[in-house]
Order: C-alpha cells, then structure tokens, then sequence
C-alpha cells in the first residue's frame, strides 16, 4: 500500500469513527423536569404586565417575515400541525434566555407572550400534554407549535415528526406565582358574625392575589370583617371582597355614604 492510500484509508477511518461518537452521544437532563396542571385554576388567569412590556413582546422579522407578538385569553383555542424539536437544541439559549431542556415540559410558539401555559391535543389519537411556552419558532407557515422532546413523546408524535393538534390557553405562569386556592381553601378567610345579610362589595380581581392583599388590608375597618367570594362571572372566575358585619340595610347604607371606599355598593349574600 502506498503513503497515499494509506493516509486515504485512516481518514475514512477517522471519518467513521466521528460519526461512531456522535451517535452514541448521551444527552442528560439539565433540571428537575417541570410539569404544568391542565387545571386552568392553577395559573395566572391574566399576563403580569413586566411580561407584557418584555423585550419577547416585541414585533420581529426572521426570513423576511414580521411577527407581532400578542397577548391571548384563558380558553382561545387554535389549531395547526406541531413539530417537535430536541438534542440539536438541547442546552442552547431559548428565545427568553432560558436553556432549552428537551426533558422539561415547554414549547416554542411564534407569537404567544413566554410563559403561556397551553395544553395541545393531539387529533389523532386524542393524547394531550401541557407546556409553557419559553421559546420562538417554528418558523415553518404550515407548523404553529414546537414541542420539546418529552411533551412530543407525551403525545405519541416522536415518530412522525409531525401531528395536528388543538391548542387551548390555560393561562400564564410567573415566578414565585401563587396557586389559587380552590373554593374550600377559601372558607378559611375571615368570617363575619351574624347579621342582616348585607355587606358592601369593595373590589373585584381576576386574581386572588389582589384580592387577599385587599381583604388583609381592610379586614377589622371601623368593626367590619372582610371576606372574599369566589364567584363565576360571564368575565370568567373573579374574586370579589365584601366588608360585612352591617345589622340591617340602613346600616350599610349609612356607611357606603361616608366615601371610604369610592365604586362600592351594596350586596346581600343568598
């Protein structure tokens, strides 16, 4: 054998040995593996507005075409086809800063503020997942989702790369978010003793958040309790605060005049 074929041969040698390592590689999971509730009551039922105003919100063009980040409502469904993507990626920045995890239970949305939770059902086999969207893409006309391996693999698509899903809004997901409490947690809120059955509605939130700051803050004005009622709007689940503790109509009336708490008006509780 001459120096040439020689030489030849160990690069091809080397060649497939490259090729050997790349498919033996092992990918580790980067976190413990965060999972999302498909219980929209878990979530944020509205975007925090620093998410609003992040830096992800705004317009931008990849190949020529402009997208316009916008922010969506608990329960708008959309349908497309999804892909998935997985250890090309794994490790690398996602759109938000964050490293993709193939193992973690996010996705890539297009247009969606990060931190959308979203379930995506898979039409074929009825299979759903749950995800929070920390990245952007794909950018394929025909795709609307990326999923990360694991959610793929949650909805039987792995092997054919691709499916036609139904994306749901469940809401939004902040760091350090506090759970709503079911409509039994909420019993524990300060009670008021017996009455007439009127009270004075003093605020009204989307998030129960607010609402327990603003009963914290106004419980025990002037002798009167506050409370909070769960309650189901045509505007979605909200969280009303009542000051209680009036003996008779009048009473509550007499006090709402007074100017202490501007929009309020009276209630009387079933």
């Amino acid at each position: 054998m001459n120096k040439l074929s020689f030489f030849t041969a160990l690069l091809v040698l080397v060649l497939l040995s490259g090729c050997s390592t790349r498919g033996t590689r092992t990918y580790t999971n980067l976190g413990e593996t965060k999972t999302y509730s498909s219980d929209s009551r878990s979530h944020n039922s509205a975007i925090n507005q620093k998410d609003y105003k992040h830096p992800t919100m705004r317009p931008y063009v990849i190949r020529g075409i402009k997208y316009y980040p916008t922010v969506v409502g608990v329960g708008d469904e959309f349908s497309g086809n999804a892909s998935w993507y997985g250890p090309d990626f794994h490790g690398k920045l996602t759109s938000n800063g964050e490293k993709y995890n193939m193992y973690d239970m996010t996705a890539a949305h297009k247009t969606l503020p990060m931190n959308t939770i979203v379930k995506v059902t898979n039409k074929k086999n009825g299979l759903s997942t749950v995800v929070r969207i920390n990245d952007r893409g794909p950018f394929i006309a025909t795709r609307i989702i990326d999923l990360s391996n694991t959610a793929a693999r949650k909805i039987d698509m792995l092997a054919d790369g691709t499916a036609p899903v139904k994306i749901e809004i469940l809401g939004f997901h902040s760091k350090h978010q506090k759970k709503v409490p079911l409509q039994e947690q909420l019993k524990e809120s300060p009670q008021d003793q017996q009455t007439d059955g009127f009270a004075l509605q003093i605020a009204s939130f989307s998030k129960f958040e607010g609402a327990l700051l603003t009963q914290k803050k106004y419980d025990d004005t002037d002798g009167y309790k506050t409370i909070i009622k769960d309650m189901q709007t045509h505007n979605g689940r909200m969280f009303k605060v009542w000051l209680k503790g009036f003996r008779s109509e009048e009473e509550a009336r007499d006090y709402k005049s007074l100017g202490n708490f501007k929009n309020s008006f009276i209630v009387r509780e079933d």
